[in-house]
């Protein structure tokens, strides 16, 4: 499926940590801590009184002289002018020297030089004048050490009210939903049916949906409602939440998204108060869709007896119900829920009138998962030799996810070696890496660890090549990937959705080939099939007890669940299960050593091919088998499925 974008907010962006949780600001609510606060506001009350003092204090480097310097001065006429500030003196001297006195604060100037002895002829050579105080410098002045210290406590007391404040209305919209809405007018956040690739049956169902919204009086003019409840169904990765947005997109409608986890919290009634709110958020803009994701979290079965009556999860789930068809059904609000778990679904939430339309979302078949990589592919720069066909019919059980990565590891190994397009040989490699993990080049073997590994997928290989019901092989590899120390690719002439006793009894056989070829050729086991082994006994055990195809136990499933304290099955019949499934694996094994003995040959001639090179495709596979008499599987139909077989590296 193509990669949705990412959904708007409903409420302005804020700033996010490197946890991806919200950082609020220095006043918010829920802000840096208490003590850190209170420095704050200390630390921008001593910058005020610091820039105060700077204002009011006088400037020291003026020369203070005592008066009767001053009337000694002017008697000998070296002042030349006199400015009087209040009780301050600016004395200007002739050669330009400048100093300051204080003269008394209830008596003239003339006065307080005369008892000094300077006559008036003296002081009449002096140039004096009177200067006033600025009105709001004088105000200021007179007010600020009053008003300052009031304005401090008053902000320091309006701050502590606000963070008390913030904490209570933390608690009151505790209960309100944390949807995300996706608004049809952002054309940047609009997804279609045409940006989803593949789901062809799923996007017909869901048209309908489209259709109502648009034209909701076609319906209901012929008696007519639609469904109010649509489940999406399917494996993880193959796109259910970007069908939900592309039926907002095509109808365009609000759309309303949260998850089914962002219900439940540790208090009681929380959830229960988020559905209310979040559908009452829809029905505000109706018609509106809401879509629940993993709903599986909150609306499992009731009465388990897990958490009591009083559960907040079935709270939360009673409320659900109520919402979509109760006293107050609201029929413009469509709900639409994803899951991938619908079997623990409570039956309540799924009868009509609520999820009573359930759409199943498959894996992609072959045309699907090209046009799928098509368009994965649209923004990247392909070289010539790029064939997405070729890359489609080797990914089989692909998820729209999974392909997502796998061109965007292709992307990324072109990137690694400093190239400007993608090849072929790096879409090859990208489908490896997400199957089996990274090459693990730091593993060397040992040149017998090497040969070993060689003959195990060797037998796997051949066993596969010969028996007439198992797939034809694709390739084979002895170099360390996650987990596997070799794997063989298998792929399927034509798409399969139903597999044969015979076909299951074949794939058996050839996943046990590599057991069988240490067993023959080294006459020892190492721990290299220890994955094998575990993979042929769960599809053996699924043989007998879940599909039926045992003789001796016959047409009969037995559930594989014992929980509750409840056997599923009685001891006879586990017994009973455990011997056919022996007996299926030992014959599978005898039938493997019977291929690998006759063409022994054929076997030595892959593992040293193998050795050599360490990496077989399917053409040079196959002349290896034609060079040793076998003739190779013909190809009747493009093959487009896979089985995988991997095995851990081997240890001697």
């Amino acid at each position: 499926m193509a990669t949705p974008n990412e959904k708007k907010p409903t409420k302005p962006e804020v700033k996010k940590g490197k946890d991806g949780k919200k950082v609020p600001g220095f006043f918010t609510p829920g802000g840096p801590g208490f003590v850190g606060n209170l420095l704050s506001a200390v630390l921008i009350f001593l910058v005020l009184i610091s820039i105060y003092t700077l204002v009011t204090t006088t400037n020291d480097a003026k020369k203070q002289i005592p008066l009767s310097q001053v009337a000694a001065d002017v008697q000998a006429g070296a002042i030349s002018t006199i400015k009087i500030s209040g009780n301050d003196l600016n004395l200007t001297y002739i050669d330009g020297t400048k100093k300051t006195s204080v003269k008394e604060a209830s008596t003239g100037l003339s006065e307080t030089l005369a008892t000094f002895g300077t006559t008036p002829e003296q002081l009449s050579k002096v140039a004096i004048s009177i200067e006033g105080e600025a009105g709001l410098k004088f105000w200021f002045l007179t007010l600020a050490p009053i008003i300052l210290p009031i304005l401090f406590l008053g902000f320091l007391f309006w701050f502590l009210t606000r963070q008390v404040k913030g904490a209570g209305m933390q608690a009151f919209t505790f209960g309100q939903s944390k949807a995300r809405m996706i608004d049809p007018a952002d054309t940047s956040q609009r997804v279609t049916f045409a940006d989803v690739a593949g789901a062809k049956e799923a996007k017909e169902e869901l048209m309908e949906i489209v259709d109502f919204l648009k034209n909701p009086k076609k319906f209901l003019d012929i008696g007519a409602r639609i469904p109010k409840g649509i489940l999406l169904m399917g494996a993880p990765g193959t796109g259910k939440t970007l069908l939900a947005r592309a039926v907002a997109g095509e109808a365009g409608v609000p759309f309303f998204s949260i998850s089914g986890s962002e219900f439940v919290e540790m208090f009681v009634g929380v959830g229960a108060s988020r559905v209310r709110d979040l559908f009452q958020m829809a029905k505000r803009t109706a018609p509106a869709i809401i879509f629940v994701d993993e709903i599986d979290a909150v609306g499992r079965v009731r009465g388990t007896g897990v958490g009591g009556g009083n559960d907040e999860r079935e709270q939360t789930l009673n409320q659900i119900l109520v919402e979509m068809d109760g006293f107050d059904p609201n029929e413009k609000v469509i709900v639409m829920a994803a899951t991938n778990r619908p079997d623990v679904l409570d039956p309540a939430l799924l009868r009509p009138g609520r999820f009573d339309r359930r759409v199943t979302i498959d894996l992609p078949d072959r045309k699907d998962r090209l046009e799928i990589l098509t368009v994965h592919s649209r923004k990247k720069p392909f070289g010539p030799d790029v064939n997405l066909e070729v890359i489609a019919e080797r990914t089989p059980g692909f998820s729209g996810a999974e392909l997502y990565s796998l061109m965007n590891e292709g992307a990324i190994l072109a990137a690694r070696e400093n190239r400007k397009e993608i090849t072929q040989y790096d879409l090859i490699r990208s489908i490896e890496k997400v199957l089996l993990g990274p090459e693990r080049k730091s593993h060397l073997y040992s040149k017998k660890e090497k040969e070993l590994t060689a003959y195990h997928e060797g037998g796997h290989a051949l066993v596969s090549s010969i028996l007439p019901d198992a797939d034809p092989v694709h390739k084979i590899s002895i170099i360390s990937r996650g987990r596997a120390g070799g794997y063989t690719l298998k792929l399927p002439f034509e798409d399969r959705k139903m597999h044969s006793r015979k076909s299951f009894l074949d794939d058996i056989a050839a996943t046990i080939g590599g057991y069988v070829a240490e067993e023959m050729v080294y006459g020892d086991i190492t721990t290299g099939p220890s994955n094998d082994l575990a993979v042929i006994t769960a599809l053996a055990q699924d043989m007998v007890a879940r599909y039926g195809m045992s003789d001796k136990i016959g047409p009969v499933a037995f559930s594989a669940d014992r929980g509750l304290g409840h056997e599923a099955y009685s001891p006879e019949i586990a017994g009973k299960i455990d011997s056919e499934v022996t007996r299926i694996i030992e014959e599978a094994r005898v039938r493997a050593r019977e291929v690998l003995e006759k063409h022994r040959g054929a076997l030595d001639a892959i593992a040293k091919k193998l050795v050599e090179v360490e990496t077989l495709e399917r053409e040079e596979f196959e002349k290896v088998l034609i060079a040793n008499g076998i003739t190779p599987k013909a190809k009747e139909t493009e093959g487009h499925d896979i089985v995988n077989e991997l095995i851990a590296p081997p240890v001697i």
